[in-house]
């Protein structure tokens, strides 16, 4: 039946949740050839929950049908993500004893469009009928088992919102973080300090080792995690046109200005063609030479070639440009005439009214107001015409009362009818009212734009045969040579570029500026593709990637050439506040002041909240928290900062004046926590076991 084939046509229901998503429809087929070196039944485990490897490529599958252009990898990707959050928020589920009922399971299944607009299970007022659905149910069993099948995901979705809900009321603000939060914007502390700015030492007098880098991740494990890469470095080597095609393309689109005599083998004699400028079929002859076929669209000087624009707008009639060069096109173009006004600029006000298609109006009124509205605006504009940019920010329901109204060139029917056709049959400067489905609309129309029609014709500039019989002859001969000596050496002597080594995870698809190119990091993580391994690869429109595996980073700590770029200003200034302390001797700030080279400052009325010192300092948390923890009058120790080392000397603390209620406070903080939810599921992958069995399977 009609109802049920919709049902088919839909996606499943989604799991909806704050900050991730559990995709409750069931996913996609990646492993179209097999597995290979398979050890093992299960695609992975959560915790010692087995994922089976059949179940996985069945939804795999599944998210491949139901999603038009995803590719098998991404759907791989996306239903291994799902079947982890599912299994993580399962087993919370468990431990926490939640249970739901038919009627929150009933709540559920309705909120799916599919079941809860669906007019086979509405009464009379359109209103989902539960006993209509429950009989649908029992009398039609391909019904029932669709039910069935959603009812497990609405179950999970229920339990989820038990879930959710049970996190969000054990969240709570107390009294007592109200009050601190009060006290850290309204106390402020005034102080003196002494700056020894790490910028003040030179980055090459203090040197960081990799040692240094890998001790600081091991502090930081947990930041500094990481899944096993490969690092695969290549050479390009790209089937393009050589001098030799671009030339003989341009000869050939040269060689159709003139006639040509063509054998004709039925008659047996010789026939002469037309040229492009004798051609009395100008159409005709495009589509017959050239690789774009005819477009008698008017083109404003502005959308024509950039440097050909100027010659190709000014062509009289008949007259013929080119050849030129557009793109990856060899181009001969006839003008075929003029136009006036092919692209109009018209500015607009809006006023809408309920019931129209326009989503967010800034007043409710009927149509009849509305009308009145429009043609009181209208009034004014035509009483006063430079108040329209005015009228338009204030008066227009439109997005584009921003821009004064203005909506920009445009073509004929790119706007609704009564639009189209006030703005295309009058002239510049005409003011008028029309009525769309959008509302009623003060138009004026400020510009319009001519159009030249060409008839072009265009062959596309591409390897011949000979070049790319060339240019393969060459990749594989890198290749050779690349495998019987070093890969830079070869690559050196074939004068080809050695690209930067791409870093790739296990399901990556994108690999560094060649875009999507899996077949390449699949081959670095098949077994037996070691460390010095070269592969060359065919790539549609590219030309020929040879691949060399340069290294292999198991799991564990990032690989230092990785985070060197981060953590080593941070160990360098940790190596300078050691320098700089080494300098601060002194029992007065003038005296430390001295010994580092600088003069004491001054920092007046700062906050905890916003702890920064000016002079472009910037954000100094530490700095002045110590100095609101120091007595008036006492000189801190050195204290390591964000951009330098400081000696805090406190002289006066302003305590704010006590607040017998704090809610506002706490509101504040509250505000703050409302996304704590979205935290959840990363805390929860990041202690789970979690075993990615995916590199045994043929993906």
């Amino acid at each position: 039946m009609a109802v049920l084939q919709k049902i088919r046509q839909r996606s499943a229901l989604l799991i909806v949740v704050i900050g991730f998503c559990l995709f409750a429809f069931i996913a996609g087929d990646v492993f179209t050839k097999g597995n290979f070196g398979k050890s093992s039944n299960e695609v992975g485990s959560v915790n010692g929950k087995d994922i089976p490897f059949e179940d996985f490529r069945v939804k795999v599958s599944n998210v491949e049908k139901s999603q038009q252009g995803v590719t098998p990898t991404a759907a791989a990707n996306r239903v291994w993500d799902q079947e982890v959050s599912i299994a993580l928020l399962t087993s919370e589920f468990d431990k926490l004893g939640l249970r739901v009922g038919a009627d929150h399971i009933m709540q559920i299944l309705e909120s799916d469009q599919n079941i809860g607009k669906n007019p086979m299970f509405l009464n009379s007022a359109g209103r989902f009928d539960k006993d209509k659905f429950k009989e649908a149910t029992k009398t039609n069993p391909e019904i029932a088992q669709y039910v069935k099948d959603r009812e497990k995901d609405a179950e999970l979705n229920a339990k989820y919102q038990m879930y959710a809900t049970m996190i969000k009321a054990g969240s709570y603000t107390t009294e007592s973080e109200g009050k601190l939060k009060y006290q850290m914007e309204a106390d402020k502390v005034n102080f003196a300090y002494v700056a020894g700015l790490y910028s003040t030492i030179k980055d090459s007098d203090v040197k960081v080792s990799d040692d240094d880098i890998v001790a600081f991740m091991k502090k930081n494990e947990k930041k500094y995690k990481s899944d096993e890469t490969r690092e695969i470095e290549y050479v390009l080597i790209e089937d393009k046109a050589s001098p030799e095609d671009e030339a003989e393309v341009k000869a050939k689109i040269n060689g159709l200005l003139s006639g040509s005599v063509v054998y004709n083998t039925k008659t047996g004699k010789n026939d002469t063609l037309p040229g492009f400028r004798s051609a009395t079929n100008v159409v005709e002859f495009v589509n017959s030479n050239s690789d774009v076929p005819y477009d008698s669209t008017y083109v404003a000087k502005k959308d024509l070639p950039a440097i050909d624009a100027d010659k190709l707008y000014n062509l009289a009639p008949g007259e013929i440009y080119g050849p030129y060069k557009f793109g990856k096109y060899y181009c001969l173009s006839k003008s075929l005439g003029r136009k006036v006004g092919v692209n109009a600029k018209a500015s607009h006000i809006l006023i809408s009214y309920e019931g129209t298609q326009v989503p967010n109006q800034k007043e409710k009124r009927t149509k009849e107001q509305a009308k009145a509205k429009a043609e009181e605006v209208l009034a004014q504009v035509n009483a006063n015409p430079n108040s329209f940019l005015m009228l338009a920010f204030t008066a227009s329901d439109d997005s584009s009362a921003q821009q004064g109204g203005d909506l920009g060139f445009f073509g004929p029917n790119q706007m609704v009818k009564p639009f189209n056709d006030f703005v295309f049959n009058n002239p510049i400067g005409k003011v008028g009212l029309v009525e769309t489905p959008f509302g009623y609309h003060i138009i004026k129309i400020t510009d319009k734009q001519d159009g030249v029609r060409l008839a072009t014709v265009a062959q596309k500039v591409e390897a011949s045969e000979a070049t790319s019989d060339k240019v393969f002859t060459q990749a594989t001969q890198f290749e050779i040579d690349a495998n019987a000596k070093d890969f830079a050496k070869a690559a050196a002597a074939l004068k080809l570029t050695v690209s930067p080594a791409v870093t790739a995870k296990l399901m990556d698809e994108s690999f560094g500026p060649l875009g999507n190119q899996r077949n390449i990091v699949r081959w670095a993580f098949e077994d037996g593709t070691d460390v010095g391994a070269i592969k060359r690869f065919e790539v549609a429109n590219l030309g020929h990637v040879i691949a060399k595996l340069k290294k292999v980073n198991p799991e564990g700590l990032m690989a230092v050439d990785l985070v060197r770029s981060y953590v080593e200003p941070i160990l360098k200034n940790k190596k300078k506040a050691e320098l700089i302390k080494a300098k601060m001797a002194g029992t007065s700030l003038e005296a430390i002041a001295k010994a580092v080279g600088t003069s004491v400052q001054q920092a007046t009325a700062v906050t905890m909240e916003n702890p920064v010192l000016t002079g472009g300092v910037g954000q100094e948390p530490k700095v002045v928290g110590n100095a609101f923890a120091l007595t008036a009058g006492k000189i801190s120790a050195p204290i390591e900062g964000n951009t330098g080392v400081y000696v805090v000397k406190n002289s006066s603390t302003a305590k704010a004046p006590a607040l017998k209620d704090h809610t506002a406070y706490v509101a504040k903080l509250k505000a703050q926590s409302a996304g704590d939810l979205n935290r959840v599921l990363p805390a929860l992958k990041d202690k789970a076991e979690i075993k990615d069995n995916r590199k045994q399977f043929n993906y």
